[in-house]
């Protein structure tokens, strides 16, 4: 597979990859190395492991991040309800030892496995391991990830060390609300993924939303443009991009216009501080520095 390879398959499943970011995916998979996405939120960082997994044929196992994730919901956790039938079950039958219940009790039937385990024990095509906002979990987690991302194995204290022969193809992601460690850096492949440019987004808006008319999402494309240059709290991604065009299909818009844009702007700036900013001279002075065909001249 080559990195023109690469931005074929995941245009194919919607993804527009720029250069840079093909050849990250592409040493990731030749080298079999995990890869660490960060950028703002909603610039598409979990859409690459969504669209890889698509492209490959693959299954993605998710975890989702969050203060407080512990191993009990990202590796594994005794079935402690089917444990406890299995003692019941012993002690009706008058073998209960404890050294050999210990024995029968933690056995790998007994364990449930969750999405890291899950992703050493498949069967079949790798699959995409997304490890989706780690900057959101504990450093402690963080700390535990590093085993498993430089051996691609996992110690069960009861059961021992679970290895794997072909490693999940690994992707995480950071929105950067925190730094990550140095450790886990050295272990990946790093790419920051920005704002898309206005042709860029433009051919990502044809991609995603292949019935919007031209018009319309030539003009969305370059007003959010515009907007991002504004001083707001927190600028749209591509996601509030997609969705906003979306609003205006599904309202029937044409094109855009200033009563258009304020009645529909929380789909595109998500606090009261950015929404108030947008006025209507704002807005008008935006549709006009971005160009608007069908913007109105302020008077």
């Amino acid at each position: 597979m080559t990195i023109d390879e690469v931005q074929s398959l995941l245009a194919a499943q919607g993804y527009i990859a720029g250069r840079g970011l093909a050849t990250a995916v592409f040493l990731s998979l030749r080298l079999g190395r995990p890869l660490l996405l960060e950028g703002e939120a909603g610039v598409g960082k979990t859409e690459v492991a969504k669209a890889l997994a698509a492209a490959l044929g693959t299954e993605l196992i998710r975890l989702q991040c969050y203060e407080g994730l512990d191993i009990a919901h990202a590796v594994y956790e005794w079935n402690y309800p089917r444990q406890l039938l299995e003692i019941r079950l012993m002690e009706a039958a008058g073998s209960v030892d404890r050294s050999s219940a210990a024995a029968e009790l933690f056995r790998r039937e007994f364990l449930t496995a969750r999405p890291l385990l899950r992703a050493l024990e498949h069967t079949g095509p790798p699959p995409v391991l997304l490890i989706d906002e780690l900057d959101r979990a504990d450093e402690e987690f963080e700390g535990f990830l590093l085993e498993m991302l430089s051996d691609f194995q996992i110690t069960i204290p009861e059961l021992g060390t679970v290895r794997t022969a072909t490693p999940p193809i690994v992707v995480l992601t950071s929105n950067r609300t925190r730094e990550l460690h140095d450790a886990l850096k050295r272990r990946c492949l790093f790419h920051w993924i920005d704002y898309p440019d206005f042709q860029t987004e433009l051919a990502i808006v044809r991609a995603r939303r292949p019935g919007a008319m031209e018009r319309l999402a030539e003009q969305a494309a370059r007003f959010v443009q515009e907007l991002r240059r504004a001083e707001l709290y927190k600028r749209p991604g591509i996601s509030e991009t997609l969705d906003w065009i979306a609003a205006l299909e599904a309202l029937g818009a044409a094109e855009l216009d200033v009563e258009t844009v304020q009645t529909t702007i929380g789909m595109l700036v998500k606090n009261q501080e950015d929404v108030a900013v947008m006025d209507a001279a704002r807005t008008q002075a935006m549709l006009n520095a971005a160009g608007q065909p069908g913007a109105r001249q302020a008077g």
